[in-house]
């Protein structure tokens, strides 16, 4: 039996859900999902400049739970990138 998944901080809510390649339009390309809670590690580790400890704990999970959300993020957003795709922010 899996454990209970936590509850997750997420203090930040994107204006914009979509990103997409110039001049193709969005129903003709392929999509990459972000969970809130990838964007929310994305956020922190990356805008926010924080460090692994202290974006984990502002989230309230643990570093190893962070680095693989960060992991499976950074790995969306490089396939979006190397193939063209459409990235959709899902709302949380």
């Amino acid at each position: 039996m899996m454990r209970p998944r936590k509850n997750r901080r997420l203090r930040f809510s994107p204006d914009v859900f979509y990103f997409k390649p110039r001049g193709i339009p969005l129903q003709s390309l392929e999509e990459v999902a972000l969970k809130p809670d990838e964007w929310e590690a994305i956020r922190l580790k990356y805008k926010e400049r924080l460090n692994q400890t202290e974006s984990a704990q502002k989230m309230r999970i643990s570093q190893s739970t962070f680095q693989r959300i960060l992991s499976s993020a950074n790995q969306k957003i490089a396939e979006a990138l190397v193939s063209g795709k459409a990235i959709r922010i899902e709302e949380g």
